[in-house]
């Protein structure tokens, strides 16, 4: 099983979402995040004066599915949510060991 996390922008959430639903993945928990990263934020003209933003505003998403299934979502993410500009995220891919579902006791891939 692996956990997938991708920062994404958000206007492409949506076009995001609907890709992984027509994948096959069932789930996700999803975040609305600030942060930076080479960028390291920018700044912004307001009512004539400059200011700087150090956190840019993201959408987490977090995503457990089988092993077999991993690639074929990291591709789906990066398609989708590609701008081509700066700041257009991350994705990355953890191994889970295991994996609980509370209501029903199922354990690992049953679980998802």
């Amino acid at each position: 099983m692996k956990l997938i996390i991708a920062t994404i922008k958000p206007f492409k959430f949506d076009e995001v979402r609907e890709a992984l639903t027509e994948i096959g993945v069932r789930g996700m928990m999803v975040s609305e995040v600030k942060g930076y990263g080479i960028q390291s934020g920018h700044t912004e003209i307001y009512r004539g004066a400059e200011y700087s933003v150090n956190f840019v505003p993201k959408i987490k998403l977090e995503i457990a599915v089988p092993s077999d299934m991993a690639e074929r979502v990291v591709e789906t993410i990066a398609t989708k949510a590609r701008t081509g500009k700066i700041g257009d995220g991350k994705i990355f891919v953890l191994h889970i060991s295991d994996a609980l579902r509370i209501r029903t006791g199922e354990t690992n891939e049953d679980a998802l």
